[in-house]
């Protein structure tokens, strides 16, 4: 009696350390492992479904609302950003995820250089940053030609580092035909 009663509480000193650390693995600080600054996640390695590291994901984002605030990064770019963090926490290469925002409709001032934006919102284009850094991590981001035309914006009004398309229907559609997911932010 007197060895299993010492033998108690060890366990259960073994059964609460465990705790402790799945819940400080859930709960821990957020993350930023691809995209800095933008799209925190909690990495989850307890979690039942995760990505492999060796498959490659090719995912095409619909994005078409603006942000709530014309001083704050569009909410559906922030989207694609913790989406990339998701995987990257899961170990996945960035050069396994082929993702594509395609921005379209209200969305479209999203994608405007700092100097059209502001010349439009009398300050600099918060998405800016977040689109760079999209744009280091191999996320290609895509504005519809025909949004463009219907407000007005000259090409040359796009970042650079957006990519313009004929309109948003048709990139989606040709998206989706090579075994892109359609996910709609």
């Amino acid at each position: 009696m007197t060895h299993a009663f010492r033998i108690g509480p060890i366990v259960t000193a073994i059964v609460l350390t465990g705790i402790a650390a799945t819940t400080q693995a859930a709960t821990g600080d957020p993350a930023h492992p691809a995209i800095a600054d933008y799209g925190a996640v909690q990495p989850r390695p307890d979690a039942a479904v995760q990505p492999s590291a060796d498959k490659r994901y090719k995912v095409v984002f619909d994005i078409s609302k603006q942000s709530k605030s014309k001083d704050r990064p569009n909410p559906g770019l922030r989207v694609v950003a913790r989406q990339v963090n998701v995987f990257a926490s899961a170990g996945v290469p960035l050069d396994h995820l082929k993702f594509v925002a395609v921005i379209r409709g209200p969305a479209t001032t999203s994608v405007l250089t700092d100097a059209a934006y502001d010349k439009q919102f009398g300050h600099k284009n918060p998405n800016t940053q977040l689109i760079a850094a999209l744009h280091k991590a191999g996320i290609k981001v895509d504005v519809c030609g025909q949004a463009l035309s219907k407000h007005d914006y000259a090409n040359d009004s796009v970042n650079s580092n957006v990519t313009i398309a004929l309109s948003a229907l048709s990139t989606l559609a040709i998206y989706q035909k090579r075994g892109y997911a359609y996910e709609k932010p």
